[in-house]
């Protein structure tokens, strides 16, 4: 009897690393980037506690005046990797267009599970809405592009009163269906069996119908995230009220983000617009 494979070489898909120029270069950037951020800009919250673990704590940064809503960056990192301290520059172009932003750590794997990490987002989003008054604008990166569409779904850990708070999710180079992580050597931090990733993947996931979704992707990532971000849009255009997929020309998977520090870059315009 034959045997069919997909031919897909799944510890190559998500190693974005290998594809990106400089890559190294990207992490320590983006610290010193969110520290010179954050000794800054003063009308900030820092370090605001939502649960019981080291790293629940978010950070939220107010604008001039009286903020138009709220909006939430989730920072990425494969679940496993990075803190909210290194993203903290992401909010100026949501700033600067008057609105209050929350950008939350969480527990990472393995210390966590997926599904408790999307719980964790959850509870912040909970916390940062109790502070924040107005509408509630979502965006992430990479796994944090998961977690907040995760947050649109009809079964998000979220009371009814938040969740109809929010109206537009922008994922950016976001992991839609995590069944593939369970065939990648990550597997064994996220410890991902075959029941959480169906569960925990947004594209398996009913939407909620009244929420807008742009699904953002770099023009030069890797395969399997151009995939993920047509999926999604796929999954979902027709059980919202607007669905729709940008591919950002000349971008990779570490600078798909720069768009976020400025007010008049489209991809802000897509968070926050």
């Amino acid at each position: 009897m034959a045997t069919e494979t997909s031919g897909i070489d799944w510890q190559d898909a998500f190693e974005n690393a290998l594809y990106i120029p400089g890559a190294e270069r990207y992490p320590p950037r983006w610290q010193s980037q969110a520290a010179a951020f954050r000794e800054t800009w003063v009308n900030a919250d820092l370090d605001v506690r939502y649960g019981d673990g080291e790293r629940t704590l978010l950070d939220l940064f107010q604008p001039q005046g009286t903020p138009r809503g709220l909006a939430v960056f989730v920072h990425g990192g494969f679940w496993h990797k990075f803190d909210k301290s290194c993203w903290s520059h992401l909010a100026a172009g949501a700033l600067a267009r008057g609105w209050a932003v929350a950008v939350p750590g969480y527990t990472l794997a393995p210390q966590a599970r997926i599904s408790q990490i999307t719980a964790q987002v959850g509870m912040a989003l909970q916390v940062a809405a109790a502070r924040v008054s107005g509408p509630i604008r979502l965006a992430g990166h990479s796994a944090g592009g998961h977690l907040v569409t995760r947050m649109a779904c009809i079964n998000a850990p979220l009371t009814p009163s938040v969740a109809a708070r929010i109206d537009k999710i922008t994922s950016i180079s976001g992991v839609h269906d995590l069944r593939p992580l369970r065939l990648h050597r990550m597997n064994d931090v996220l410890n991902l069996d075959a029941a959480e990733a169906r569960a925990e993947s947004p594209a398996l996931r009913d939407p909620r119908p009244d929420m807008r979704l742009t699904a953002w992707v770099g023009g030069n990532e890797r395969p399997e995230f151009l995939r993920q971000t047509a999926l999604l849009t796929e999954a979902w255009q027709e059980g919202i009220n607007s669905c729709q997929r940008v591919i950002e020309n000349d971008r990779n998977h570490f600078d798909v983000i720069d768009g976020l520090v400025s007010a008049d870059h489209a991809l802000t315009e897509a968070f926050v617009g």
